[in-house]
């Protein structure tokens, strides 16, 4: 359980979460003293208004506004705000507490460290009864995993770096993982993950971890795994590489929804695919106008050496198609087209399998891990198509780039029972109590309540 949740409740102070329509009904049910000094602090419940109440020897509570009551996640205020000690759930209004409150507890003490001394969050929180406090700490866990790598600079997580982190996780789960690494990618029939990875010095490779009974459903993650991107030969500003760290945002997020997957032993076979590249500039950099056969034997020409996401996405579909999962499933921060059409804080998703689509929204709901659905228009179709080959990686219609960029990626699934797409950013840029400005494992947590539904863990 993660070292932010006790099980005692000995001296905790209490902690309490108020709408701001509740507060004069609240406020009469709470002893006078509480009720002058929160008066005379004037507060209204607004939206983040957080007061601390003195007692006569330390603090004896806390009470934080939730406005109109929006975020489910607003109690992680309280770990990153609140001075050492131990607290408990007392008043907080419904949907608040529980197994929501906790998490948004925990979430509240990421801190990403390993560059400058951080002060650690020494606050605790009493384990809210009926709350599984592994299962809490387990998705916290891989949201602070998909974090942790996302924030590393690309000096220090490049695709070796990125293996290896990996490796870990296979090794704490008893999972199986192999990688094809250099020009083997050649031998085993990856042309397009070296074509995209060979000009770095830091040799590209193919990571797969494999999970769970083999009888069990299939259920394939795949995670764009793109360490640094320089654009290419079709170089980037420098303004665009800025923040291309992130670039590898969809292999960290699959990595953490890894994480919770096999934490809670589903039942079911995961494996979980990631093509780690650098995209960079050298002499033998692939170029605009090239061609190259994929894994699945489509030829893809070269429109631009920036979109190089969805070419090592693309074979690494075509190999998880091979098998036929039931479910399969691709993250990856492919398109400033998605920002711009929904920005950082809703991420767009593709398929066609309208049961999908129905339980991820309703599991994204839930959990407050938004995303909306775009459309896989097969009226745009063609424009993924190349007049010298079968596809072309940049597509001359100038619209719906996040669109037809999904739509080249289709392109290699033709065997899975059911598909998905995410383009998320893997950052956050307005934070908010819990998701602070940086690095995020966008639809992690929703994707691991679709999952967990659909294969529960079998009873001991």
């Amino acid at each position: 359980m993660h070292e932010s949740i006790v099980r005692s409740a000995k001296g905790a102070v209490p902690l309490h979460a108020v709408k701001a329509a509740d507060v004069k009904r609240w406020l009469v049910s709470r002893p006078k003293r509480e009720q002058d000094w929160l008066k005379a602090a004037k507060f209204s419940g607004k939206e983040g208004e957080l007061v601390l109440i003195p007692g006569t020897k330390s603090l004896a509570g806390a009470v934080l506004g939730l406005g109109k009551g929006t975020d489910k996640y607003a109690l992680a205020q309280f770990s990153e705000q609140l001075p050492q000690g131990t607290y408990v759930f007392g008043d907080v209004a419904d949907g608040y507490g529980g197994a929501n409150g906790t998490l948004a507890w925990v979430l509240g003490t990421y801190v990403f460290g390993r560059y400058r001394k951080s002060g650690k969050r020494e606050a605790k929180l009493v384990l809210p009864k009926g709350v599984d406090g592994e299962e809490v700490s387990r998705i916290a866990e891989g949201i602070f995993l998909a974090r942790d790598l996302i924030n590393t600079p690309s000096n220090d997580m490049g695709p070796e770096e990125l293996a290896d982190a990996a490796r870990d996780l296979a090794k704490r789960h008893g999972a199986k993982i192999s990688f094809v690494v250099g020009n083997d990618l050649l031998k085993k029939n990856f042309p397009l993950i070296h074509a995209v990875g060979r000009a770095s010095a830091r040799q590209p490779r193919l990571i797969d971890i494999t999970w769970g009974k083999p009888s069990a459903p299939k259920v394939t993650l795949v995670g764009k795994g793109v360490c640094f991107d320089t654009g290419g030969l079709d170089i980037k500003p420098s303004s665009g590489m800025l923040m291309m760290k992130k670039d590898m945002g969809g292999s960290a997020t699959v990595l953490g929804l890894a994480h919770m997957i096999m934490g809670a032993k589903l039942n079911l076979r995961l494996r979980v695919l990631i093509p780690a590249v650098e995209n960079s500039v050298s002499g033998n950099a692939y170029r605009p106008g090239d061609i190259f056969r994929s894994r699945k034997g489509l030829t893809v020409e070269i429109g631009n050496t920036d979109a190089e996401g969805r070419l090592v996405l693309a074979d690494a579909l075509a190999l998880a198609d091979e098998e036929s999962p039931e479910l399969m499933i691709d993250v990856a921060t492919l398109t400033g087209a998605a920002r711009a059409a929904t920005g950082f804080e809703l991420p767009p998703y593709f398929t066609d399998d309208e049961e999908l689509s129905k339980d991820l929204m309703h599991h994204a709901s839930d959990v407050q891990d938004f995303v909306w659905r775009l459309p896989l228009w097969r009226g745009y179709d063609s424009a993924v198509n190349s007049s010298v080959a079968d596809i072309n990686n940049s597509p001359s219609y100038g619209f719906a780039g996040a669109i037809t960029a999904a739509l080249f990626l289709n392109r290699f699934v033709t065997n899975a029972k059911s598909w998905m797409h995410l383009d998320i950013p893997a950052w956050v840029d307005r934070p908010k109590p819990g998701r602070r400005n940086g690095a995020e494992g966008n639809t992690a947590r929703a994707l691991y309540a679709l999952i967990a539904a659909r294969y529960p863990a079998r009873r001991q």
